[in-house]
């Protein structure tokens, strides 16, 4: 029961935070200003006149080729990174933890070489 009552003020600090924002949103909602206009209910494109009015346009699958190396190759990062930090304390159980960081290095590179030799990383 102790425990609880050492949350009681974090809750009641959220609960008023909570409150606080949603009395300030309904009154500026209530309270502030409705003047509607077409310009202002118009897409803004970064004062760019709006290239095509359809947001369903398709894209080049170039980009989702990109992409979708960017998040294998950005993976592959967060696998490594765990490795690093774990290696400096398994360094004198033996060589199998860098030998397979190794294999994983070479699997790797061996699908980036796959890539760039069937032309995914051209752009014409």
């Amino acid at each position: 029961m102790g425990e609880v009552v050492l949350f009681k003020p974090i809750v009641l600090l959220l609960g008023l935070s909570v409150i606080t924002a949603l009395i300030m949103v309904g009154l500026s909602y209530l309270l502030g200003p409705k003047r509607p206009h077409d310009k202002k209910l118009d897409t803004y494109e970064c004062g760019a006149p709006l290239v095509q009015p359809d947001a369903r346009r398709r894209y080049s699958v170039k980009y989702f080729v990109i992409a979708m190396l960017f998040l294998l190759f950005d993976v592959e990062i967060a696998f490594m990174y765990p490795w690093a930090v774990v290696y400096k304390k398994y360094i004198t159980t033996g060589k199998f933890i860098l030998v397979e960081i190794i294999f994983f290095l070479i699997v790797l590179l061996a699908g980036y070489l796959y890539v760039w030799w069937k032309g995914a990383l051209e752009w014409e």
